[in-house]
């Protein structure tokens, strides 16, 4: 910051991050610098610089470890972003489930006006920045960054259409940057190191590195780090170790809930936004969930939309009540009620959904939908045609076997099961009694000599 404000005007600092080639972090991969000289553009007596930090991702969490770790990086960030685009409020919007973070970011901010790193005529350049932080209700919406807007002004976290983009009409009205906070804390080190070393890591197309959250049937568990266009088998084998137990690496997915699954044949695609677009998936906020060979891709799509469904704002009809269609369609076909013509009926109104939501959220909530039916269709009709789910995890098509080859007639899974449905003689082969069967599973868990099976 002391170097923006004592060596370079708002138009170089601009340039800078332009020629750096940093673009958002938290999906949608907009060029930040681009960003910055559009709010730059627009005179207004008042501007503002709005950090997203409401992760709302399943499974995510690196907006969480850079605020609890290093939140100075983050206030810095936006007090070079209030100078460049000539604003001296900055908003932070953090999801009030993160309670050390937010306790680390007011000791930061303290310490910022003690030092006189905020507030007025800092490092007595004239410049004033003040920071302050907003809560937010856990809102998955409130991540698009016109609902975020309407959630700090205190109204019903909803999106509204652009434009006018937040950069001319944003905050109260006012010109208004909206920055991720990982794409915030990579901006110290690009001022410090210069536009050259940052974009010398990276792809073509997408500069610097990007945090991963790796999580799911994967061996390390955490957060990584690496350069943009990193391959997918670098991340899964070499990083996370590959599926734990032995089991086959089956497919990730990228871009949280409303992102796509990538399967061995990605494996050496470059992460990057382009190439992510391009398999169906996207980047995302950078969540990464592996899935081995006992995930049913088809339950996968159905926990994912029961999420997308659950945080839909409402606003918009496709999103509003075509995720309830979709969603119900998805729960036919696990419970093996459905047929191919609704199969085929799923996949069109998914599209429909895509080109006609009003936001973000309603335009990516059919990827994992769509994605999965490119790649994984058979395991959907397995389920419509046949009545088998794959995996064995949709319970209402799944069937208990007790092996004659391996019974000992021991009693216990008939003493055990809840609804009495197994039967036999001290001694003898059992048999399960399919009708009345409730698919529990505790037969399976219990028997000693693994003499029941799911099929």
């Amino acid at each position: 910051m002391a170097k923006c404000l004592s060596e370079m005007t708002p138009e170089e600092l601009i340039e800078e991050v332009k020629k750096s080639g940093l673009r958002g972090r938290g999906g949608a991969g907009f060029p930040t610098g681009v960003k910055w000289s559009f709010a730059a553009s627009y005179p207004s007596d008042v501007k503002y610089v709005i950090c997203n930090a409401d992760e709302g991702d399943p499974g995510a969490y690196m907006d969480r470890a850079v605020l609890e770790g290093d939140p100075h990086s983050v206030l810095e960030a936006m007090a070079i972003a209030g100078y460049a685009i000539g604003a001296s409020k900055g908003t932070i919007y953090i999801r009030a489930e993160y309670p050390l973070a937010i306790k680390r970011l007011r000791i930061a901010i303290a310490q910022a006006q003690d030092y006189g790193l905020q507030g007025s005529n800092i490092f007595g350049t004239g410049f004033d920045f003040e920071i302050e932080i907003k809560y937010g209700a856990g809102a998955f919406v409130c991540g698009e960054e016109t609902a975020l807007i309407r959630s700090i002004e205190g109204c019903r976290g909803e999106p509204y259409t652009k434009p006018p983009f937040p950069a001319e009409s944003g905050y109260w009205k006012k010109p208004t940057i909206l920055n991720n906070v990982e794409t915030l804390a990579n901006i110290p080190a690009i001022i410090l190191k210069g536009a050259d070393w940052y974009s010398s890591i990276g792809s073509e197309t997408a500069k610097g590195t990007k945090v991963f959250s790796l999580v799911g049937k994967i061996s390390n568990v955490g957060l990584i780090e690496v350069p943009m266009g990193i391959s997918l088998r670098e991340i899964v084998f070499d990083i996370g170790g590959g599926c734990p137990g032995g089991k086959q690496f089956k497919a990730v997915q990228t871009g949280g809930p409303s992102g796509g699954v990538l399967t061995y044949k990605d494996l050496d695609v470059p992460i990057d936004y382009e190439n992510l677009a391009a398999c169906e998936s996207i980047m995302g906020s950078g969540g990464m969930i592996v899935m081995d060979e006992d995930a049913c891709m088809v339950d996968v799509s159905k926990f994912f939309l029961s999420f997308t469904m659950e945080e839909s704002c409402g606003k918009c009809a496709p999103c509003r009540i075509g995720s309830k269609r979709l969603f119900e369609a998805l729960e036919r076909i696990t419970l093996g009620h459905s047929s191919l013509a609704e199969l085929e009926h799923l996949e069109t109104l998914a599209r429909q959904i895509k080109d006609t939501a009003l936001c973000g959220l309603g335009q990516t909530m059919p990827n994992p939908i769509l994605s999965t039916l490119r790649v994984f269709k058979d395991e959907y009709l397995n389920h419509v045609l046949d009545k088998k789910c794959p995996a064995g995890v949709c319970k209402n098509l799944l069937e208990y076997y007790i092996l004659p080859e391996k019974c000992t007639g021991c009693t216990l899974c008939a003493k055990i099961c809840p609804v009495s449905c197994i039967s036999g003689q001290v001694k003898q082969c059992h048999v399960v009694d399919q009708g009345l069967c409730i698919k529990c599973g505790v037969c399976l868990e219990k028997c000693k000599f693994d003499a029941i099976v799911k099929r």
